[in-house]
């Protein structure tokens, strides 16, 4: 979010202008940053699911908040709860989600419930040295879906896997290229040069499924809190 309303202020994203903020928690610590970078605070809101019935209410509540600013896109950076499916329809193919690793829509891979933050980079680190290939991952933008990070890619940028590397220096490292995939995507956007992309190899083998499934396991385990 700060990175996306930097590059507004200083005119990399021409015609894009940023008007609303929401968190789902007033712990979140992008309300702060929102303010620092100028954000009114009518406009930097929080908006928690716990205080709704259901999940319909919860997507009204933002759907309300959005309409009364004339929101007509929606980007998810470290937006952590499921996002509700009348929310989606509402900008249908005018929202993205940021993920810190590598995706493969239809197919086992990084994302997933439970899978964000540092869990995903250790998910990774553990899965990439116990098949000993592929020493890379991705700072990922994609669609979003009414799945957790089943949305079509639309942006992926490789980073390398050092031999030394930890989870708190993949994650370190990976991060400035978090936020230049969403930078670009929104460029794409406002160019209509939007393009979905798809592997021609899955990211996966299938005898490699059950230890993708044991990295994830314990990368939650290493990461309680995510």
């Amino acid at each position: 979010m700060s990175a996306v309303i930097k590059a507004c202020r200083i005119g990399r994203l021409k015609g894009i202008e940023p008007v609303l903020v929401i968190a789902s928690t007033p712990e979140a610590s992008g309300i702060k940053k929102a303010l620092e970078l100028g954000m009114l605070e009518k406009d930097v809101l929080v908006i928690d699911p716990k205080d709704f019935k259901d999940r319909n209410d919860f997507g009204l509540a933002i759907i309300k908040a959005c309409q009364e600013r004339k929101v007509d896109f929606l980007g998810q950076y470290g937006w952590l709860c499921l996002t509700p499916s009348n929310v989606i329809q509402q900008y249908q193919g005018k929202m993205v989600n940021q993920h810190p690793g590598p995706l493969d829509i239809g197919r086992p891979d990084f994302g997933g419930k439970g899978m964000y933050g540092q869990r995903v980079h250790a998910a990774r680190l553990l899965f990439v040295r116990r098949a000993n290939r592929d020493f890379w991952t991705e700072a990922t933008a994609q669609r979003v879906a009414v799945e957790f990070d089943r949305g079509a890619v639309l942006k992926a940028i490789q980073v390398p896997i050092l031999k030394d590397d930890t989870v708190e220096s993949l994650q370190a490292r990976v991060l400035p290229f978090e936020h230049e995939a969403q930078i670009q995507v929104l460029e794409d956007f406002a160019n209509n040069d939007v393009k979905e992309t798809v592997r021609d190899v899955p990211l996966v083998k299938p005898e490699e499924y059950q230890i993708l499934e044991e990295c994830k396991k314990e990368a939650i385990k290493m990461y309680p809190k995510g």
